[in-house]
């Protein structure tokens, strides 16, 4: 399984690239809500390799609002759309962002166990 800071990575750039991706074939302003998280998501990466906790838990929940947010509205709309590439590009997303949710969880277990071991 891929580590927190490499899935978080993974996220942050097909945010991006799919929400500029989108800008450019539809000209929505709304398709660049996503490279905002996806910013916000790439300046964390370090920190988060760098085991930040607090950084870790940020990342998290801006990842799980991304991921409520794709799911809530532009997935369905895509879909009633007839699919197509705006529908790969929400699907993309919505992959990165749940690898990256299971690498984040798994890591806070190792986390835990590993200062369960320690104690």
């Amino acid at each position: 399984m891929m580590n927190a800071g490499n899935a978080n990575l993974l996220n942050a750039v097909t945010l991006i690239a799919m929400s500029i991706w989108g800008y450019k074939a539809g000209g929505s302003p709304t398709a660049l809500i996503p490279l905002g998280f996806g910013a916000i998501l790439l300046y964390f990466t370090n920190s988060i390799r760098n085991h930040n906790k607090t950084v870790a838990h940020i990342a998290v929940v801006l990842t799980l609002l991304a991921l409520v947010a794709l799911i809530a509205k532009p997935l369905p709309a895509a879909i009633e759309r007839g699919g197509g590439p705006g529908l790969y590009r929400i699907i993309a997303m919505v992959v990165t962002g749940v690898i990256s949710m299971i690498a984040f969880v798994m890591s806070f277990i190792a986390a835990k166990k590993a200062r369960q071991g320690r104690e």
